[in-house]
């Protein structure tokens, strides 16, 4: 089948502004809630998309660690490339595509590091074999398969199943300024919603699709 031949109809839901959340924060926890109710896979899975110096985009799918009023946060490597980007330009977007419930959403903001404390935390509660990974894993360098495994018998010969956080490797936390959720319906006629900071609360408009 010819890929222009590919299509979906959209006809699960709909996002309407009588029923949305004053918050997009509550929004996003509510959708949150119905994908993990839905089961659908992965829903903590996400698109990062950071800007390198040289203007090029570049996004890849990282896992959300945590959610609320303050920001969205994952963990990385501040040396792979999103690292290095972001040390440059602090902005990204983060998008969630959850294609059981036929919804999207997408969250742009500025990128902080989050507090060394907070680092720890998480990193403590890794599976031993990811925290030896953590130190192992020159991420985003050029490497072979047998030069990788070598690096991880080093480090667990040296840590065994106690590492402690390498100094290179952390959270970082998005601090949104603009939601946008989508909800597809028939005809392509998609519901979308943009959330933008207004005083002390948030202005909803509706986007053409």
């Amino acid at each position: 089948m010819p890929l222009s031949d590919l299509r979906q109809s959209y006809e699960k839901s709909v996002l309407l502004e009588a029923e949305a959340c004053a918050s997009p924060f509550e929004q996003f926890q509510r959708w949150f809630d119905q994908a993990l109710a839905a089961k659908v896979p992965e829903p903590n899975a996400m698109t990062l998309a950071t800007v390198g110096p040289n203007g090029q985009p570049s996004a890849r799918i990282v896992l959300i660690k945590g959610a609320d009023a303050h920001g969205f946060t994952f963990f990385t490597n501040y040396e792979s490339r999103k690292g290095e980007e972001l040390a440059g330009n602090p902005r990204a977007t983060l998008l969630f595509f959850w294609q059981p419930l036929e919804r999207q959403v997408r969250i742009e903001g500025r990128v902080e590091q989050v507090p060394a404390h907070e680092s720890d935390l998480y990193f403590n509660s890794r599976p031993a074999g990811s925290r030896i990974g953590a130190w192992a894993s020159q991420q985003s360098r050029p490497t072979t398969r047998e030069a990788l495994e070598a690096r991880e018998r080093e480090f667990r010969a040296r840590y065994g199943d106690q590492p402690p956080r390498p100094a290179h490797w952390g959270g970082y936390r998005l601090v949104p300024d603009c939601f946008e959720f989508w909800q597809g319906r028939p005809s392509r006629l998609h519901d979308r919603l943009r959330y933008q900071p207004e005083g002390q609360g948030w202005k909803i408009d509706r986007l053409a699709p």
